[in-house]
C-alpha cells in the first residue's frame, strides 16, 4: 500500500513540475510580450485579407484583442488555408483564423478549439411579407453563387438570384442570422443551415490552446454579430 501511494505522490510531483498543460513548441511563452504570427485567410466579413494594408474584419478585430492581452505584436501573414495549415503544423505561425468551421477538414495539420460562436443562415423577410411553412413555388431572392441556392431550389422555391443581398428586394430573403435586424427584416422560422465557428493553433501546444479558447469563449453572440455587421459596413 505503501508503494503504490509513494508512486502516486510521485506522479503528482512529476505533473505539477510539469506544468501540465503544456506546449511542445513553448507558443504560449514566446507569444507573451513577443510576437504572435497569425495567418489569415480572406473570408469576409470574418476576414478580409486581400489589397493592401492589415487584414480586417470580425476576427482580426479579436486578434488584436488577444494580442494585447499578452502584450504582443501582431505579424499578419494572409493565404490560403492549404499554404497556411501546414506553416502551423510546423510552428512558423501561431495561429489561423478565417471563419473556419469546427468541420474544417485540416485536423491533421492543426488543432481547433472548441467553437466560440455558432451562426445560423436563415430566411428572413420584410414584416408584411408572409412566409408560409412550404416553400414550393415561393419566391426567395438568394446571394448568386452562395450554396445557399441549391438548398432553396430543394426546398421548391423560385430562387431569384442577386449580386447583393439589401435588404430591398421585398421578398423572403437568405441572410446569415447576424443581418437580420440590419437589413430591417425578421426571422421567418426557416434555416437553411448553421456552422460552429473555431481558430486553429499548432497540434501539441496545449498551454497556448487553453489561453486562446480561453479568450474566445468569453466572446458573446451578440458581440460577435456586432463585428460582423461593422465589417460589412
Amino acid at each position: 500500500m505503501r508503494g503504490i501511494v509513494a508512486a502516486v505522490v510521485a506522479v503528482l510531483a512529476l505533473v505539477s513540475g510539469c506544468g501540465w498543460p503544456r506546449d511542445t513548441g513553448q507558443t504560449l511563452a514566446d507569444v507573451r510580450a513577443g510576437v504572435l504570427r497569425v495567418g489569415v485567410t480572406d473570408n469576409p466579413p470574418w476576414a478580409l485579407a486581400h489589397g493592401e494594408g492589415e487584414p480586417s474584419g470580425a476576427e482580426p478585430a479579436l486578434v488584436r484583442q488577444l494580442a494585447q492581452r499578452f502584450q504582443a505584436r501582431v505579424e499578419w501573414f494572409p493565404g490560403s488555408e492549404s499554404a497556411l495549415m501546414p506553416a502551423l503544423k510546423d510552428r512558423v505561425l501561431d495561429l489561423v483564423i478565417g471563419g473556419l468551421d469546427a468541420k474544417s477538414p485540416w485536423i491533421e495539420h492543426a488543432a481547433l478549439t472548441r467553437p466560440y460562436v455558432s451562426m445560423r443562415t436563415v430566411l428572413a423577410a420584410p414584416a408584411d411579407v408572409a412566409v408560409p411553412d412550404d416553400l414550393a413555388g415561393v419566391r426567395v431572392a438568394v446571394r448568386a453563387g452562395t450554396a445557399e441556392v441549391a438548398a432553396m431550389v430543394g426546398e421548391g422555391a423560385d430562387v431569384v438570384t442577386v449580386p447583393e443581398i439589401t435588404g430591398r428586394e421585398g421578398l423572403p430573403t437568405v441572410v446569415p442570422e447576424w443581418r437580420v435586424a440590419e437589413l430591417g427584416l425578421r426571422e421567418t422560422g426557416h434555416e437553411t443551415g448553421s456552422a460552429d465557428h473555431v481558430w486553429a493553433v499548432p497540434p501539441g501546444e496545449n498551454a497556448w490552446q487553453v489561453e486562446v479558447e480561453r479568450f474566445l469563449l468569453g466572446q458573446s453572440h451578440e458581440g460577435v454579430s456586432e463585428l460582423l455587421v461593422e465589417a460589412e459596413r
